[in-house]
């Protein structure tokens, strides 16, 4: 999906707003199901973590290449945006395995 951000010419800011609200929806479900401790809503949770996830990745990857392309090379704003970026995707990768693992790391008991 880091290529598919890279190289796409779709405009995918759209995508960013709504799997960012998505997330919170996510993280508002994770929190509810603490308390209820439901496995059909864990298991949905899991598989739409997945899905934003992997979308975020995308739109991540296309961010900061738009960010590289403004022009201002070299100079500490330039290294603050890498860092930025860097950490956004760094996340999204950890939070998209952390997921996977949920999913491909089930033991049969």
């Amino acid at each position: 999906m880091s290529v598919y951000g890279y190289f796409t010419k779709r405009d995918l800011t759209t995508w960013g707003n709504l799997l960012f609200m998505a997330l919170i929806g996510l993280i508002l479900a994770s929190l509810v199901n603490m308390f209820f401790n439901n496995e059909m809503i864990y298991w949905i949770t899991t598989y739409v973590g997945i899905i934003i996830f992997v979308g975020l990745v995308a739109y991540d990857t296309q961010k900061i290449k738009n960010m590289n392309i403004i022009g201002n090379e070299g100079t500490e704003e330039d290294h603050k945006e890498a860092i930025i970026g860097a950490l956004a995707l760094y996340l999204d990768f950890i939070n998209l395995f952390l997921y996977l693992l949920r999913v491909l790391g089930r033991r049969n008991e």
